[in-house]
């Protein structure tokens, strides 16, 4: 891909995920545009088998950006890491079209497999600020995974992910829009088991004042 090329898909994607951005020439100031950038020179290197050289890219573009991808992940169209300080992008990670990173996001491995160590993420998939994604699992397309979220094992498609360890909390047979990057309005697991709680406190009180009434009568 010719850089002018890659320039005009960096700006169709960044100005349709950040609303932070008023002219086009600002995408030359977003650590992602480069991060990228370098990450597909290096990918190509590291694809010839020219693996000092591939890393040697990939971690002048990691000293630059505060983003480290290594060169040896394989990555999609449309790809976007938001602030992106932090980000860290592990050998075997694959990352399908369109998926979107914020910032201090890990995709990493346990240091326990061989081969195929870091997770997949299919399309559309949305990672928020501070999640770790750890291991050699697939996450399903249109998939959320909430904020500070360590995910271990795998996702199902169109799922929305919270909590350490991370555990599916919404899932059903409609997509979630490429455009929905809400972080903040996903469900809580453990306020709603709080709520639950609280509902049977009420409930149990109420029949023991029940009995109680029976006997003083």
């Amino acid at each position: 891909m010719s850089f002018m090329k890659f320039y005009k898909e960096q700006v169709k994607v960044i100005r349709e995920r950040d609303p932070a951005i008023k002219r086009n020439i600002e995408v030359f100031l977003y650590p992602s545009f480069w991060a990228v950038y370098y990450y597909r020179k290096a990918h190509k290197r590291y694809l010839k088998g020219q693996y000092f050289r591939a890393r040697r890219i990939s971690q002048r573009a990691a000293r630059k950006t505060g983003i480290e991808i290594h060169p040896g992940a394989v990555i999609g169209d449309g790809f976007f890491i938001d602030h992106g300080h932090g980000v860290v992008i592990g050998e075997t990670t694959v990352i399908g079209d369109n998926v979107t990173l914020y910032q201090g996001v890990t995709l990493g491995g346990t240091g326990k497999e061989q081969g195929k160590r870091h997770p997949t993420l299919e399309d559309n998939v949305m990672v928020s600020v501070g999640a770790k994604v750890i291991g050699s699992f697939t996450v399903g397309a249109n998939s959320k995974i909430g904020a500070g979220s360590v995910v271990l094992s795998e996702v199902p498609p169109n799922s929305t992910v919270v909590g350490v360890p991370g555990r599916v909390v919404k899932q059903d047979d409609v997509k979630i829009p490429r455009m929905d990057l809400d972080q903040i309005h996903l469900p809580d697991p453990v306020l709603n088991d709080i709520e639950t709680l609280k509902k049977e406190n009420e409930a149990l009180k109420e029949a023991i004042q029940q009995l109680a009434d029976r006997i003083e009568k």
